[in-house]
């Protein structure tokens, strides 16, 4: 190398020192002996644009807010420190003004994000002591599946929480406790929730037997004879059935299924049975519906030839037997009806006339004296006297009214 080599901001001596031109004068940053100082020069302000080119990264970090601005403002003073010794040509005094700026920006930012972080440190912390207490609160609640969900729901919100920001160490131990506390109430409705279903499933078993008994007798019953008791007895079984409980579904319906089967057996058949004697007896309605017609066309005024003639209506009413149920509520309303009227005509035929009664006599001769009585009275000028005398003949009209409308 035989000539210096120069650049706005360093140069190469013949004997291959590089120098960068700084505010506080030049200094060396290295040695070139491999060739041309031109490229040599070059090499070192490559250096240094690598140098801008990570002050450029830090600025777009910061800028973007995307991660911790105190590791931005960590990286920024440590690229600062480099520069007094960096082997580099370049603006350096520049890059150090940058690198300040930046500093002091990041600085800034790291304060309010401290403060930011402490403050959702302190929400998260308040937001997990309501945590805690909606857990503890959930702890004795009967909604198996539904506080089960929210114990699930309530464990994400937690892990939701922990990176809301760096807690202290009095915070991490209050953070420890609250979790516990949700451990325990979610152990606690574990333990209850399991001990429920224990139960059901005991009480299901026995509900279970219960109905594989009932289901026995049912079945016992299906052919059963006897209609009216073992009618009585079927309906008396649907009651305990209704009353044992339920077993587990798939085992509760196979037995409502036989149960249901052995019933529906027993009736039909006694439906079917009760149709057939229905159908005999029909006939029977047709003699019974033209008997109460002539029971209805009796004529109540010669009243000694018509109780005659029910007795006889009567009698062959006996005789015609059984009706179909159907019919037989109807028929026995009309012949009863027609037997009610005849009855009152009879009443109506043999009630004493009140005119004729003895009492009746009585009062009406004691009303005449007494209005007799009262006439002398007034007459005699004796007000008293005809005012007693008058009081009671108004008493003794009143009886006579009443007995004379005695029926």
């Amino acid at each position: 190398m035989t000539a210096m080599h120069t650049s706005d901001w360093g140069r190469i001596e013949p004997d291959g020192t590089v120098y960068v031109r700084t505010r506080a004068g030049e200094r060396p940053v290295g040695e070139w002996h491999a060739g041309d100082p031109a490229a040599g020069l070059a090499y070192y302000e490559r250096r240094y644009g690598a140098l801008v080119t990570e002050a450029g990264l830090l600025e777009r970090r910061l800028a973007s807010g995307a991660g911790d601005p105190r590791d931005v403002l960590a990286s920024t003073r440590r690229l600062l420190e480099s520069l007094p010794s960096a082997a580099a040509v370049g603006d350096l005094d520049g890059l150090a003004d940058r690198l300040a700026a930046l500093a002091a920006d990041a600085t800034e930012r790291a304060e309010q994000f401290g403060h930011d972080r402490a403050a959702a440190a302190e929400r998260a912390v308040a937001a997990k002591e309501a945590l805690a207490a909606e857990a503890e609160a959930l702890a004795q609640s009967e909604s198996w599946k539904a506080t089960g969900d929210r114990f699930r729901a309530l464990a994400q919100e937690w892990q939701a929480l922990t990176g809301a920001g760096r807690l202290r160490e009095a915070d991490r131990r209050v953070e420890a406790t609250q979790w516990r506390r949700v451990v325990a109430a979610r152990e606690e409705f574990g333990r209850r929730r399991g001990a429920h279903f224990a139960a059901l499933e005991q009480e299901r078993g026995i509900a279970r037997k219960r109905k594989e008994a009932l289901v026995r007798t049912a079945e016992e019953l299906a052919e059963s004879t006897d209609w009216a008791p073992t009618a009585d007895r079927l309906k008396g079984l649907m009651t305990e059935w209704k009353a044992a409980g339920r077993a587990a579904k798939p085992a509760d319906d196979a037995l409502w299924q036989r149960f249901r089967a052995a019933s529906d057996a027993f009736f039909a058949r006694r439906s079917a049975l009760h149709a057939e004697r229905d159908s005999a007896l029909r006939d029977n309605v047709a003699v019974k519906e033209a008997l109460v017609a002539e029971a209805e066309a009796l004529d109540p005024a010669d009243l000694t030839a018509t109780q005659g003639r029910l007795r006889d209506i009567q009698d062959r009413w006996e005789a015609a037997g059984e009706v179909p149920r159907e019919a037989l509520a109807g028929l026995e309303r009309r012949m009863a009806t027609v037997e009610r009227r005849l009855r009152e005509r009879a009443q109506e035929r043999w009630r004493p006339d009140p005119a004729s009664s003895p009492l009746v006599t009585r009062l009406r001769e004691s009303v005449a004296k007494l209005e007799r009585r009262v006439e002398r009275e007034r007459a005699a000028g004796r007000v008293a006297a005809a005012a007693e005398a008058e009081a009671t003949l108004t008493s003794q009209r009143e009886w006579l009214a009443q007995a004379e409308n005695v029926k």
